[in-house]
């Protein structure tokens, strides 16, 4: 069995705009301001999808999604990683799990880590996938509640045969 490691890295700034829905790790956060972004602002799911193709050797998140892809503009964290998932299927990948870590001070996760992970688990053809969530004692971007960020790593198996 060939397994490879790849990690991720998002970081997106809360909007300016007091109606842009939070969406966080596939989940839609009531009462919470959003981030920016080209999709939907969903720091988890984007540095997700950014470890399951560092993992797969399948380039990145910017490069499949990014601005100059307007059929993906303002699409959701899950849509994004279904994508992923099903590009991996394709190059012969299986996901064997994946662990994102939020990095901020708000919305706090905890209360909903478990739906969290059920929902990413779910919008990956139900791989496993562990939340966790942190904060920076009031340094840096997310510290200073600027922002969020999170932090993935994925790993996956060349299924045999391919």
């Amino acid at each position: 069995m060939s397994l490879r490691v790849g990690s991720g890295l998002d970081v997106h700034k809360f909007s300016t705009d007091s109606t842009r829905p939070m969406a966080l790790a596939c989940l839609d956060w009531p009462g919470e301001i959003g981030c920016e972004g080209h999709s939907d602002g969903d720091v988890a799911a984007h540095s997700v999808c950014d470890a399951l193709l560092s993992a797969a050797g399948l380039g990145d998140l910017g490069g499949i999604f990014g601005t100059d892809h307007p059929d993906w503009a303002e699409a959701s964290g899950a849509a994004l990683l279904a994508e992923v998932n099903h590009r991996l299927e394709i190059a012969g990948f299986e996901i064997v799990n994946v662990s994102v870590q939020v990095v901020g001070n708000r919305p706090q996760m905890s209360a909903r880590r478990e739906e969290a992970q059920a929902a990413m688990s779910a919008a990956l053809g139900g791989a496993i996938v562990s939340v966790s969530a942190t904060t920076t004692d009031r340094l840096g971007v997310t510290g200073r509640s600027e922002g969020l960020a999170a932090i993935a790593t994925a790993l996956v198996k060349v299924r045999l045969g391919t």
